[in-house]
């Protein structure tokens, strides 16, 4: 075992990922290659917890997939592999169900939300995707996690789970901590700057993809929303000017106060352009290494190929113990 402490992270391959997600996680996950030991999973089994077009997301997951590598994740320093592909995601998840209480579940934030908002397809994969994220996490003996606000939740449910198992068994699975990098990058909406990016946004003005084109960026940012003052000044008075200094300030490696300095006595055009063109020749080298990636289908195979194959052995350690503790006995193969 790796002296190394362990991170897991996944996310759902549910489009393109945005600006915000590159500046509020994966940005920071190429920081940690070096130093942990790290799991990165694109998660398509909770993906299917609402319907999906098979054919689209399959092209979904070799996106993702794509744009983990494009944005600097480096298959030789992390285990990078679909969810699905490793079978001890959903046999420890059975497991953890049986020691899941209803009223635990019934109680997550993001359960009771969708659950208004998708009264047709209410089904249970909605009540219970947050076991099978313990199980991602708790399979690999992970110590770390990345979680944002809408995850911590589920975060406090995988070391409850842990810590029961635990108690009544005996110590077997590592109680994970979040993780919370010292800088996070929170980028909002371009339309409506007090709520976070999403690209599940109606408005497709205000988000940035990372596959958008330099026009595309250029003609988002000229559309984002602002205010009538004509200052540039970073206050919560501002929300839509502070949003764009952040973000040029992470993309530009600029202090808030050089920007400000910088932009004093000028207008909002001028400082949109400029906005705009940092983050096009930011998002350029991801946007064209993405593009290279897509084309070599062949590369994208061998990169989940191996990542499976490493997670595989890790998880199938720990699920063996599971199994050995619970009284499941261990099967045999027939010689061949």
């Amino acid at each position: 075992m790796s002296e190394k402490k362990i991170i897991f992270s996944g996310a759902q391959p549910s489009g393109k990922m945005t600006l915000g997600n590159y500046l509020g996680a994966i940005q920071n996950w190429t920081k940690l290659q070096d130093e942990y030991d790290c799991f990165y999973s694109v998660v398509d089994l909770h993906a299917i917890t609402v319907p999906q077009e098979a054919k689209d997301l399959r092209a979904n997951t070799m996106q993702l997939l794509a744009q983990y590598l494009a944005c600097g994740l480096d298959p030789e320093k992390n285990t990078i592999f679909i969810q699905s592909h490793v079978s001890a995601h959903t046999e420890l998840m059975w497991i953890l169900n049986t020691m899941t209480y209803m009223g635990e579940l019934s109680r997550m934030t993001q359960f009771k939300d969708k659950s208004q908002k998708s009264e047709a397809n209410l089904n249970a994969g909605l009540f219970t995707y947050p076991v099978l994220m313990a199980a991602d996490i708790l399979l690999y003996q992970t110590d770390l996690v990345p979680v944002g606000e809408d995850q911590k939740q589920h975060l406090e449910l995988a070391r409850d789970l842990a810590s029961r198992f635990n108690n009544r068994y005996s110590p077997t699975f590592k109680v994970p901590e979040p993780f919370i990098p010292k800088e996070v990058g929170r980028v909002m909406s371009l339309q409506e700057p007090t709520k976070k990016m999403s690209k599940s946004d109606e408005n497709e003005n205000a988000f940035i993809l990372l596959a958008d084109d330099a026009d595309t960026i250029r003609r988002k940012i000229k559309r984002s929303v602002t205010d009538s003052l004509g200052i540039i000044n970073y206050t919560d008075e501002q929300p839509g000017i502070k949003n764009l200094l952040e973000i040029y300030s992470q993309l530009g490696n600029k202090s808030i106060e050089e920007l400000l300095s910088m932009y004093e006595g000028k207008g909002y055009g001028v400082f949109k352009e400029d906005v705009a063109e940092v983050i096009v020749e930011s998002l350029r080298p991801i946007r064209e290494k993405y593009n290279d990636l897509l084309n070599n289908k062949d590369y994208l195979e061998q990169v989940y190929a191996i990542g499976a194959d490493k997670a595989e052995r890790q998880a199938r350690k720990t699920l063996r113990k599971v199994y050995k503790k619970v009284g499941l006995i261990e099967r045999k193969y027939l010689p061949r």
